[in-house]
């Protein structure tokens, strides 16, 4: 619509003349995005984007929907028909309008009655089974969902679902005790090996340069609509680097480290914030970085490699002279062939990618997003905590400096979106934002041993608590109570492409009150969590980070390390535990610290704590409990 109708001089008069135009970057604002998509689902059923909203001076909305093509297609009318039609209905039917804008209200004002105990999302379910929901249930739907042949959830368009893949690796790991056994326990690791090796495999993937698309257009992985997101990058470098842990299979944490490099090497800016996207375009075609004519990709690496590598190359990736998107080829493997590269396709993939580099490059959306950065920071620490990757823990705290010394104003309120045209961060943070980092410096804090990371975690999560708690449910408020008033307060619950606030406030507040002792932190997380815990098991697709959560649900165990003791750290970093934090180096408020020797490893739960081992052995005895249900 941006090329069709607004940058049409016709279709730009008659917007002008009859309206007062506002276009919202829904990235920095979700909180509008949110309101007025949801006005759109209820007026038509479904949403997306672009989104089109008429609404009242006060701005209540009264009529909507997603795309207007310029001229009547397909029983559509154009979109200067749909201008003309609103027009005539403000002037001559107003009474009309505001009974509808009354009306739409009253529905977006009763959609955050989820966590009030109101209108719930699986009302439609028995009783018998709402009282029995489970973990073992919402595993059993996430099996259920699964696409056995192609991996991932559903049909084209098939987006990643990263989340909800991560709660399947968390969920067979633990091995919860259930009547379904073994069986679920494969179920579950089928559902994420095939869809992170369709997913490494596909054409969402570069396999040049590393790093995910933004979803699939096919429900085979093959082609993707060529944008790269941020988000998706971190969540799937995390989805990637704990099926690496979990598996020791090498080619998921090549893909993981592919990815991060990716974002390090073209997502960065020089001070340490990571840029939110780059286009599907480039020279006005889309995918036009990426795809390669067998010809071209012949002659590339055979001058620098020879014809025998050559061929190998186009065999491996499977490139023909038909090509598989509009007469070229994305490069892509064959699901269940092998992902570990020979040494002549890696020197093939090298040659390639700086052939590529001299292309005319895809767009930089170069906004830095307070969220985003969250993601990806908790990401990075994580991995580079399990790979002990010097390069990847500077760059989190280079990420972690950044984000205090930009994102933040001189009160202390973080912003949402900066960018470095203007060097100035803009629109007040939402809860998104701050549970986000949140999360991340508690990550920051276990990868790096400083207290000061944990201590603007606290700071982060005490701002969180009082800008954005709702007084009459659990929960937070999409916005904070200082920020501009909408038509309705949103409080965003659903997992979707990005985690909801509720979700990321439950993990991030866990694992602070574990580190800290801090009660308020682990007594909100709960309610949150035990307000969301029916939905999210009865509907897990929807609700993935939030089924962590609910499996989480405070049984962490708490690791204290005092002195150097660089090999008892190692020890740690380098399992996949899901339910332990870890306090090593300097010490902070939290009784954690307390009457420790030092030299010594402490495994606790609740703050009591199991014998004290000062070898990595011991260590490894204690920890092999932790793979069993909810600790020892």
């Amino acid at each position: 619509m941006a090329h069709e109708s607004f940058e049409d001089s016709e279709t730009a008069a008659i917007m002008n003349r009859l309206f007062v135009n506002v276009k919202v970057d829904r990235e920095e604002r979700p909180d509008v995005d949110a309101v007025y998509m949801e006005a759109v689902q209820a007026l038509t059923g479904r949403g997306g984007w672009p989104m089109t909203v008429f609404v009242t001076p006060s701005g209540e909305p009264f009529y909507g929907g997603t795309y207007y093509p310029p001229e009547p297609r397909h029983q559509m009318p154009s979109f200067q028909q749909v201008m003309s039609a609103i027009d005539d209905a403000w002037r001559n039917r107003r009474s009309d309008v505001k009974t509808q804008a009354e009306h739409l209200t009253g529905l977006l004002e009763r959609s955050g009655l989820l966590m009030a105990g109101g209108d719930s999302v699986g009302a439609d379910e028995d009783a018998e089974e709402d009282e029995g929901a489970s973990l073992e249930k919402a595993s059993e739907r996430i099996v259920a969902a699964f696409d056995p042949e192609w991996g991932g959830f559903g049909g084209a368009p098939k987006f990643p679902g990263a989340m909800t893949l991560c709660s399947a690796i968390h969920q067979s790991f633990l091995t919860i005790p259930c009547s379904s056994g073994a069986r679920l326990t494969e179920g579950l690791e089928s559902v994420y090996q095939r869809s992170l090796d369709a997913m490494a495999a596909g054409g969402i993937y570069d396999h040049l340069g590393g790093g995910f698309c933004r979803y699939s257009v096919d429900r085979q992985w093959l082609v993707p609509h060529f944008e790269k997101m941020l988000y998706d990058n971190a969540l799937l470098t995390r989805a990637y680097i704990e099926a690496w842990q979990v598996t020791g299979k090498r080619h998921y944490l090549t893909t993981a480290s592919e990815t991060i490099e990716y974002v390090l090497r073209d997502l960065r800016h020089d001070d340490g914030g990571f840029y939110s996207a780059e286009d599907a375009d480039s020279e006005g075609v889309e995918g036009k970085f990426y795809v390669w004519s067998e010809a071209e990709l012949k002659a590339v690496a055979a001058e620098v490699l020879g014809a025998d590598i050559a061929e190998e190359a186009i065999e491996w990736w499977q490139v023909t002279s038909e090509g598989n998107f509009e007469g070229a080829n994305i490069l892509h493997r064959p699901l269940g062939e092998e992902l570990n590269r020979p040494k002549s396709i890696e020197q093939a993939k090298q040659v390639l990618f700086e052939h590529r580099a001299r292309r005319v490059r895809p767009g930089l959306d170069d906004k830095v997003l307070t969220e985003w950065n969250g993601l990806m920071l908790s990401s990075l620490a994580q991995a580079a905590a399990a790979t002990q990757n010097q390069d990847w823990k500077d760059a989190a705290i280079a990420n972690g400096e950044f984000l205090l010394a930009n994102m933040r104003r001189d009160d202390g309120r973080w912003m949402r979106s900066w960018q470095a045209a203007t060097g100035e961060a803009r629109h007040l943070g939402y809860a998104n934002d701050y549970a986000a980092v949140v999360d991340a410096f508690v990550r920051l804090g276990e990868l790096t041993g400083e207290a000061r990371w944990i201590e603007e975690a606290i700071t982060t999560a005490d701002d969180l608590i009082r800008l954005f708690s709702d007084p009459d449910s659990p929960g937070f408020f999409t916005t904070g109570d200082d920020a501009e008033q909408l038509v309705v307060r949103p409080k965003d619950v659903m997992d979707n492409a990005t985690p909801s606030a509720q979700s990321l406030a439950a993990i991030g507040l866990m694992r602070l009150g574990a580190l800290t002792g801090n009660e308020s932190y682990s007594d909100c997380a709960a309610e949150i969590v035990d307000s969301l815990a029916l939905p999210a098991t009865q509907h897990p697709t929807a609700f993935g980070l939030m089924l962590e959560a609910v499996t989480l649900s405070n049984r962490f165990t708490q690791i204290v390390i005092t002195g150097e003791r660089g090999d008892l750290i190692k020890e740690v970093h380098a399992r996949y535990l899901p339910t332990v934090v870890l306090a090593w180096g300097e010490s902070y408020e939290s009784p954690l610290w307390k009457n420790r020797e030092l030299g010594f490893a402490y495994v606790c739960q609740d703050y009591a704590c199991q014998l004290p081992v000062d070898s990595s052995r011991e260590l490894s005895s204690q920890l092999d409990w932790l793979t069993r249900p909810f600790g020892f």
